[in-house]
């Protein structure tokens, strides 16, 4: 039936050729079409299981098209791409694939081993495996372990316009994988991971234009492994947590066991919800694991980084951005609000560097819980980072709007902290650190009377030519007195 359904194909597209030849005296090849699943036997009923015929048809390789219907699998399909040759599973949004059983819908099994350097692929790889493609299809979950799309040994696999929901993990990938691209894709409502980095070895991958929403086990997640060069752009990514979920974040860039490094977050609004326990916009992890650095310097322990985030609006969570033992992180030109216990939370790391962010309570979202959100920004034990042109406004129920507590050799410059509970600036146990240019001011009429700025313990800080509407307070005995801190031009209102 297949071979017939494409001979017809065929004969219709020569004829049309030679119509096109004899009225324009142009030969023009007829195009080449995709392999409906439906010539595999498949039936798209939705009740009917679907899956050897579909396997059938994948197995086949070239272009398979699924057309209006339902498509019901019980069991994986595997696709294994050096058997298979080339392979593109094509819908055009009118087909939905039901997953009734554990595991991927979908898994393609590749055999790249090597980086992305063109002088270590097989010729295989070019020859059969190169770009599986899924486009155009939803995918939704039927069993409590169905997953989308699984990939291993892929060489640049491309997912777009999909829908992916009511599963367990979206996209999985494992093991090993190049080039990955994921784009205008919506994936809703899963119990598990949107896109799901799982202990696997990935070097370039872009994450742009898609809507990651209600994923219990959050929205782009990244766990151990070696992963590099990660662009996640233009996204709207929200609410990836859930009240009775563990710890996650709408990113979480984790790299326990491993390492994960090279990441930008740009243009994306990434937010909710407040009541995932522990829940962020951003989490990044940074303590990682590197065999061949204990042979060079003693310790396999590594601070990964090299994050730029930048362009992002963050809200509705309990922290905005949190870090935590990571090494060069750059944060500028985003907005952040509704940051329940913090907007910007930055632990046991160093090297990074905060620029012009407006944090901000505005009236606009003064509704349900938000007057229930503190704000404001924490660094502890933190040393060799930048802070500068910062705008924070409405820090509430904080001991400081900005707090700096056990850190060495920051540098806070150019800032503006205005009308914010608790003191404006504290330096608690803090050395070697730079205060200078920052205007700290609160003109609400029920201020509290703690200081704009206030000092105490910690050695040799220069706080210099700041407008200070409170005053400072340097803590006696352990400041001045010993000749510890140098405060010039500190000028009260």
């Amino acid at each position: 039936m297949r071979f017939q359904a494409v001979e017809v194909r065929l004969r219709r597209g020569v004829v049309g050729a030679l119509l096109v030849l004899l009225v324009t005296g142009f030969f023009v090849l007829p195009p080449v079409q995709a392999a409906d699943v439906k010539a595999f036997g498949a039936v798209g009923d939705g009740q009917a299981d679907d899956t050897p015929a579909v396997q059938r048809a994948l197995t086949a390789g070239g272009s398979v098209h699924f057309p209006a219907g339902v498509f019901r699998l019980t069991q994986t399909v595997t696709i294994d791409l050096d058997r298979t040759g080339f392979v593109a599973l094509v819908g055009d949004g009118t087909a939905r694939i039901v997953m009734a059983g554990a595991g991927p819908a979908f898994k393609f099994v590749g055999t790249h081993a090597g980086s992305a350097d063109p002088e270590q692929f097989k010729p295989n790889v070019w020859a059969r495996q190169r770009t599986p493609r899924v486009d155009g299809l939803e995918i939704v979950g039927e069993h409590p372990e169905a997953d989308g799309i699984e990939a291993s040994g892929t060489m640049q696999l491309t997912v777009t316009h999909a829908v992916l929901r009511e599963l367990r993990h979206g996209i999985h990938l494992t093991v090993r994988n190049r080039n990955v691209l994921i784009a205008d894709t919506h994936i809703y409502r899963l119990r598990g991971v949107g896109i799901y980095y799982d202990q696997v070895n990935l070097h370039q991958s872009n994450i742009t234009g898609c809507h990651i929403s209600y994923c219990a086990g959050g929205g782009i997640v990244s766990r151990g492994g070696n992963v590099r060069n990660v662009h996640i752009g233009n996204c709207d990514i929200e609410s990836n947590m859930t009240k009775g979920t563990p710890a996650t974040a709408n990113i979480l860039l984790d790299s326990s066991g491993g390492s994960i490094g090279e990441v930008a977050i740009t243009g994306c609004t990434i937010q909710h919800n407040s009541v995932g326990p522990h829940s962020a916009n951003i989490r990044i992890l940074g303590r990682g694991h590197e065999p061949a650095l204990e042979r060079r310097t003693g310790s396999a322990a590594t601070q990964e980084g090299h994050v730029t985030i930048t362009g992002n609006v963050l809200s509705d969570v309990q922290v905005n951005i949190h870090l935590r033992d990571v090494r060069g992180v750059t944060i500028t030109g985003n907005t952040f609000w509704m940051g329940y216990q913090h907007d910007l939370l930055v632990e046991d790391s160093s090297s990074v560097v905060v620029g012009a962010n407006n944090f901000d309570r505005n009236p606009r979202y003064n509704y349900g819980s938000s007057q229930d959100a503190n704000g404001g920004i924490v660094f502890r034990g933190t040393r060799d980072s930048t802070i500068t042109g910062v705008h924070l406004s409405g820090a509430w129920r904080k001991s400081a709007a900005l707090l700096l507590e056990k850190c060495e050799r920051l540098h806070l410059a150019q800032c503006t902290i205005l009308d914010s509970d608790g003191v404006g600036i504290w330096l608690q146990d803090t050395g070697g650190t730079r205060v200078s240019g920052n205007m700290v001011r609160d003109d609400r009429k029920d201020r509290t009377a703690a200081p704009s700025l206030r000092v105490t313990g910690g050695r040799g800080n220069w706080i210099t030519q700041n407008l200070l509407g409170q005053g400072a307070e340097i803590a006696a005995g352990t400041a001045t007195a010993e000749g510890n801190h140098t405060v010039t031009d500190s000028l009260p209102r």
